[in-house]
């Protein structure tokens, strides 16, 4: 009986928890919310914490006449797109051979060292800029896609996984005729599907929030999302006629604040579908090293 008095009391706790650290982590995005759709002058009062004061929707309409943020926003969609995709098939295509043994693939363990040595050390931001510049990469929107085409956790995580399955299922395959492509395609991806779930998200949630790589290395016109709103933060210059009629009668928190909110959009409607093989995905694919 205390046992079971122990076990309830603590999942009462946990419920508790979890649910206050639930609400710490949504409190700032409605709040974002309730900005985006109040008034300027309620905003600027701070009088705006969880329920829109003022109801207004001439931050949204501003978003849908501005051109520059429409454009940043279509950028950002291809460029997930593109580059998760990309980025899946080079990291399936890298972690299969790894996944196997020194035997089968010779000089794997060195392969192994180099490619961990370069998750962890890197060259530096110069460098690494002059490489990009040298290749004609430089306002160029490949740019945003090819340097983190291949992240080296993620081909972890898909060959950890991909160790974990059984070898007879390769061995009667080889034994009927199939090759490694083969293989790879029937067998090994479609049994690995919660490990290559779980790198695209990855991949792609990283790529919807990285803003530097633009900054760094294309100019304004072409920025993607994140980049155009930090850019916006930093400083918003009006300097026409049309553009001061546009922002009359919003302030810059408020439009900041449903530019943000758009731009969670994405990410909040495809991680619910995708989060069962998040879960398992990071468990099976972290048992072996």
């Amino acid at each position: 009986m205390r046992g079971k008095k122990r076990a309830s009391i603590y999942t009462i706790l946990n419920y508790w928890v979890m649910g206050f650290l639930a609400l710490i982590c949504i409190i700032p995005l409605i709040n974002v919310l309730a900005i985006s759709f109040s008034s300027q002058d309620q905003v600027v009062k701070g009088l705006v914490f969880l329920t829109p004061k003022g109801f207004s929707l001439d931050s949204y309409k501003v978003i849908l006449q501005e051109t520059a943020f429409l454009k940043s926003f279509v950028v950002s969609v291809v460029r997930v797109v593109v580059g998760t995709v990309l980025s899946t098939v080079f990291t399936v295509l890298m972690a299969y051979p790894l996944s196997k043994s020194e035997r089968t693939l010779p000089g794997r363990n060195i392969i192994m060292i180099i490619i961990i040595f370069v998750m962890l050390f890197n060259a530096g931001l110069v460098p690494v800029y002059l490489l990009i510049r040298d290749l004609g990469l430089l306002q160029n929107y490949l740019v945003l896609v090819l340097p983190g085409l291949l992240p080296v956790f993620n081909v972890i995580i898909v060959m950890n996984f991909m160790r974990m399955l059984p070898p007879s299922l390769e061995e009667a395959a080889i034994m009927d005729g199939a090759g490694f492509f083969t293989i790879l395609t029937k067998i090994i991806v479609p049994l690995s599907k919660p490990a290559i779930v779980t790198i695209s998200l990855f991949t792609a949630v990283a790529i919807w929030n990285d803003y530097f790589t633009g900054l760094i290395y294309l100019d304004i016109n072409k920025y993607p999302l994140q980049t155009y709103l930090y850019a916006m933060n930093v400083n918003r210059d009006i300097n026409n006629l049309q553009q001061a009629l546009l922002f009359q009668n919003v302030g810059d928190k408020t439009l900041l604040s449903a530019q943000m909110f758009v731009a969670l959009i994405p990410v909040l409607l495809v991680y619910p579908f995708l989060q069962k093989h998040f879960v398992k995905g990071i468990v099976l694919g972290a048992v072996k090293g």
